[in-house]
């Protein structure tokens, strides 16, 4: 009897867990990246009453006599599975695919880790969570701030290679035939200039020359390109050259001298002094810049941390987790190396289904009003008892 209404005490205790987290779940139903709790119970001690006993001769083996002591809370599962995305249309907004935690740098310098990829820029243009947090990039293991300096001048570069590719037949019958490609040139100050790239057969291989579109008649005896018995392109620069001065040869790997189509194209490196425009992530979580000059170039990359056992992460509040001893140590990687993607544009929904969490939370309501009636029933029994007595 007294056994029973303590039981019954531990159940409404159970019961009350369970509520608070299925309070704490639907609290937190439009909280993105959020992943809800989930309480399981079991059995408490059981007092023995009377051992088991074997059978013997004539007589049948006998069970155990055992009285249960109640229930206790087993385990508060955070449960990481999946949630739906929202598309939101902001650059900054991200959300992992699969398996994998954003990595932010949290007091004191500790590693944190979050679903929720609503991020931000700070001031000094540091990509940071809405609480300050600095999103941390890896490189060769080594954590880093990422910085999107939106007023960055990428500064110009000056060519450095030329190439020839496609194709430059041996069998043109007209002499007087010439074929002319564009090319931009940087120069060492950062100008740039363009040349119209002019190329005629002669003697079996192909004379390059490069005219000066803003000064007509100046034209640069580039060099030649000559090819052997087995269609093997080689080059000689012309002695003659003085416009293109101390530029390389061009790259010819690929040439061919086949039929009677020219499909020769030119192509040098290099580029002007630009300003960032804009930027985009990809899946793989770089973070590549789009410069006025055209130029697209790799600002950083998102690291995600993986771990053996991610509902041992610890709630650290904010929407952030920390290791545990149950966690495991963080696998800090790329995207692919933590088994997810990233999603530009969108945001991780919480994985909270609202229906569920209100029929968990009417058998939590009546679970609880059961034990209840266990501890009045014990009562009324109790009651009875001390008025045997009158």
């Amino acid at each position: 009897m007294i056994r029973s209404m303590y039981s019954g005490i531990a159940g409404l205790k159970n019961f009350q867990t369970k509520l608070d987290v299925i309070g704490n779940n639907i609290a937190n139903v439009n909280t993105f990246g959020f992943k809800k709790g989930r309480v399981t119970f079991q059995e408490a001690m059981n007092q023995t009453v009377q051992g088991a006993s074997g059978a013997t001769e004539g007589r049948g083996g006998k069970n155990s006599l055992q009285v249960g002591l109640g229930a206790v809370t087993a385990t508060i599962d955070s449960v990481q599975t999946q949630a739906s995305l929202q598309t939101t249309g902001r650059s900054l907004d991200l959300a992992v695919n699969g398996e994998g935690f954003f990595v932010v740098k949290g007091p004191g310098g500790q590693n944190l880790f979050t679903r929720g990829g609503n991020f931000y820029l700070d001031q000094a243009g540091t990509l940071v969570t809405g609480e300050g947090y600095k999103v941390q990039q890896s490189n060769q293991g080594v954590l880093s701030d990422i910085t999107i300096n939106s007023s960055a001048v990428l500064p110009p570069q000056a060519t450095s290679e030329i190439k020839l590719i496609g194709n430059l037949p041996g069998n043109i019958g007209d002499p007087n035939f010439s074929y002319t490609k564009q090319m931009r040139v940087i120069g060492e100050d950062g100008s740039a200039k363009t040349f119209d790239l002019e190329m005629k057969p002669e003697d079996g291989g192909w004379r390059v020359t490069f005219k000066d579109i803003d000064a007509p008649g100046n034209q640069d005896p580039f060099g030649f390109v000559d090819f052997n018995e087995a269609g093997e392109p080689s080059w000689r620069n012309d002695p003659g050259q003085v416009v293109l001065d101390g530029f390389p040869a061009p790259s010819i790997e690929g040439l061919t001298n086949n039929g009677t189509e020219v499909t020769a194209q030119v192509s040098a490196n290099g580029n002007l002094s630009g300003t960032l425009e804009s930027f985009n992530v990809s899946n793989n979580g770089e973070i590549s810049g789009l410069y006025s000059n055209g130029v697209v170039s790799s600002i950083g990359t998102l690291s995600l941390a993986s771990f053996n056992n991610p509902s041992g992460l610890v709630k650290a509040g904010n929407n952030l987790y920390q290791e545990s001893a149950n966690s495991g140590i963080a696998n800090i990687g790329t995207a692919e190396t933590a088994g997810g993607s990233i999603s530009s544009g969108v945001l991780e929904m919480s994985n909270v289904d609202i229906s569920e969490e209100f029929t968990e939370m009417i058998t939590a309501q009546r679970g609880f009003q059961a034990n209840t009636r266990i501890i009045t029933t014990s009562d009324q029994i109790l009651e009875e008892l001390v008025n045997l007595k009158r």
